[in-house]
């Protein structure tokens, strides 16, 4: 397994921390994100999630100007806020730092304080602070970092029968794919972030500022006193991960395990609430299961031609991974934009010598990407929409998922998880690279056996 790391990046594989807050700001109920920053930042925030999930994203801005860098942002921010409560009258602001605010030094945590003194409208308003700075991170650890903001600003001691189950970052549809899961269990549950109708409302001819939907912020203080927390987010570590927040603070045991994408990585989702729970997998679930498998014996003489370049976010890189180790796809090269050294370890541990030759690239920009795809013999690229340059410079195919999808609709839809998503992923991975070896086979065979 070859490493490389690259300290200049152009076209950068990843997003800024802000956006990954964003988007997990938006799974709770009645809330809205101010980022403290120039106008442009949330700007650039709203038109990738509008695009991405075709809804409607309102994202507030303390619109820091020249005065505000030299003098300091404490007045715009204030301003800001009374604003936003007065037009919004939000349950939950989560308050974000851009590159600008954490640069001048800006104290969020302070400014709030005072703010809530201050205003009497702020009385019925949470305030949950992150600090995330561009250059702090990647979308990746913003969304996972804010998640453990909430837990850290709100969950209480207690003892429930509940089951916490922190969320990555899926789809709306993917979120409703795990309610129905969990449903199955006939467990109650906290389930953070809870997007499913935020990102992805019902037609509706009212609109509302605000839409319906998403965690309240009861479910995340009865969070402390849950009976176990299961976390999506097998590479994050105590930083990132509220679960380990929840262990540590309220002694609430935690389970960390991968994204359900793939045949082990769904078959450890089940295992794992039917130790907690105590209860058999429904035989649905025994069921799409044996689907799965039928579905891998049928496609896997067509997989063993596969040569795949994935990239993306690195839970969904490592997931995606395992989904074609499991169905005979090499994964050639798997690069991401964030830092992390836990990636090549899990593989190691999982895949053993299966991996051996595969290239994984951190903190990488898509210039780095084309280079390794085009040495690398790749011939099938799956990852989000920023990866289509390499396709029309290259003619090499890609399968699109994870976050953005900007130049498809479509994608706040997409399912990939659990047994029935996994083997829909796979059937387009198949077909993807059917489709590319029966559009020019003869005219491959024609130049290798009768051409000259």
């Amino acid at each position: 397994m070859a490493r490389n790391f690259v300290n200049l990046n152009v076209n950068p594989c990843k997003m800024c921390m802000p956006m990954g807050a964003a988007i997990a700001f938006k799974g709770l109920e009645k809330s809205i994100l101010m980022m403290h920053g120039s106008q442009g930042c949330s700007t650039y925030m709203r038109r990738h999630m509008a695009t991405h999930y075709n809804e409607p994203v309102d994202i507030a801005s303390s619109s820091l100007t020249e005065q505000g860098t030299v003098y300091g942002g404490e007045n715009n921010l204030k301003r800001g806020l009374r604003n936003t409560i007065k037009l919004y009258h939000p349950k939950v602001v989560g308050v974000v730092t851009t590159c600008l605010a954490e640069t001048i030094g800006e104290d969020i945590d302070r400014l709030i304080n005072e703010f809530r003194a201050e205003e009497e409208l702020a009385s019925d308003v949470t305030f949950i602070p992150v600090p995330t700075p561009g250059y702090g991170g990647t979308e990746f650890e913003g969304y996972y970092l804010s998640l453990k903001k909430m837990v850290e600003s709100l969950a209480e001691a207690g003892s429930n029968d509940k089951v916490n189950i922190i969320a990555g970052n899926l789809t709306p549809a993917e979120i409703r794919r795990i309610k129905e899961i969990l449903e199955s269990f006939s467990i109650s549950y906290n389930l953070l972030p809870d997007i499913s109708q935020t990102l992805d409302a019902p037609y509706s001819t009212n609109y509302q500022k605000l839409p319906d939907g998403g965690t309240t912020i009861e479910e995340i203080k009865s969070m402390g006193g849950a009976k176990a927390t299961i976390e999506l987010g097998a590479l994050l570590d105590q930083k990132t991960s509220a679960g380990e927040f929840l262990e540590d603070k309220f002694g609430v045991p935690l389970y960390r395990i991968p994204l359900p994408i793939g045949l082990a990585n769904v078959d450890k989702f089940i295992n794992v609430l039917s130790e907690i729970t105590g209860d058999k997998p429904e035989t649905k679930f025994i069921e799409a299961r044996g689907r799965m498998l039928d579905a891998m014996v049928d496609s896997h003489k067509y997989n063993a031609q596969g040569r795949a370049a994935i990239f993306g976010q690195p839970e969904l890189v490592y997931s995606i991974a395992t989904l074609c180790l499991e169905n005979g796809i090499v994964p050639a090269l798997l690069a991401t934009g964030a830092k992390t050294s836990k990636l090549e370890e899990l593989l190691k541990k999982d895949f053993a010598l299966a991996v051996e030759d595969t290239v994984i690239i951190d903190d990488t920009d898509f210039d780095t990407i084309r280079d390794h795809v085009n040495k690398l013999d790749v011939n099938i690229l799956i990852g989000h929409s920023d990866g289509k340059f390499i396709t029309e410079r290259d003619g090499i195919p890609l399968v699109r998922v994870g976050f953005p999808i900007h130049d498809r609709v479509g994608g706040q839809r997409k399912v990939s998880i659990g047994y029935d998503g996994s083997v829909n992923f796979l059937d387009e991975i198949t077909n993807t690279l059917l489709e590319q070896k029966y559009s020019d086979y003869r005219e491959r065979m024609y130049q290798k056996h009768f051409s000259g």
